[in-house]
């Protein structure tokens, strides 16, 4: 299990809370930080860094109440997002309010979270579960995150989306789109990219072929 964990959230009972659960899973008191600034978890990370002894997971609020501290930084977002940069193979996973599906999966696309669990109902077991997913180096989103029916509309498609959809929709095989993206010099080109890219977008839309997806996005004139 987890060694060393930091812990962002401003509300002192949602604290209690994570660092309650920590503890059911043996990581012990000594293991777990917990700060109520984004300012203060990243001077932590930095520190940790410094001396060798860096987190291995962040469990961060995406929302921080204006106080009258003075703050560089006081969104979860952009915490994630310099925390990253500093130490790239940091695991981060999101607690918070915010339910929404398509919330969850954007911030896995851009900016690589490998957890999301909503504060609601049972949401310790959640938690639970979420830590011991990416502790095995998996992806965790919560399956009861809410879907909306306006969710679809709110993916955006890179370029890169675009390009290999427009590959299938003209017939090309998926084994055979690296070699059309490397005579392009599109990277990432490799199969693998290519397959995990698919799978993300279907299960953003809730689809389970490439047909049904392709055909949404001629339905959409997003290709």
């Amino acid at each position: 299990m987890f060694k060393k964990v930091l812990i962002a959230e401003d509300h002192e009972i949602a604290n209690f809370s994570v660092q309650k659960t920590l503890a059911d899973l043996g990581i012990t008191h000594d293991s777990r930080n917990y700060v109520y600034y984004c300012d203060d978890a990243l001077t932590r990370i930095q520190k940790a860094l410094n001396e060798n002894e860096p987190y291995e997971l962040l469990i961060t609020d995406l929302s921080f109440d204006d106080d009258h501290t003075q703050q560089k930084i006081s969104k979860g977002t952009e915490l994630i997002k310099v925390a990253k940069h500093m130490q790239p193979d940091l695991k981060v996973l999101v607690f918070s309010i915010e339910n929404r599906t398509t919330v969850a999966h954007t911030l896995a696309q851009e900016l690589g979270i490998d957890a999301y669990v909503p504060k609601a109902r049972r949401d310790a077991q959640d938690l639970k579960l979420a830590i011991e997913t990416i502790y095995k180096n998996k992806k965790y989103l919560s399956p009861n995150l809410k879907r909306t029916p306006e969710d679809r509309n709110h993916y955006d498609f890179t370029d890169f989306d675009k390009t290999i959809l427009h590959l299938l929709s003209q017939g090309t095989l998926q084994k055979d789109i690296p070699f059309h993206l490397q005579q392009k010099n599109i990277k990432p080109s490799g199969l693998s990219s290519v397959e995990k890219r698919l799978n993300f977008i279907r299960e953003v839309l809730d689809f389970s072929t490439n047909e049904q997806l392709i055909a949404y996005c001629k339905d959409k004139h997003i290709i």
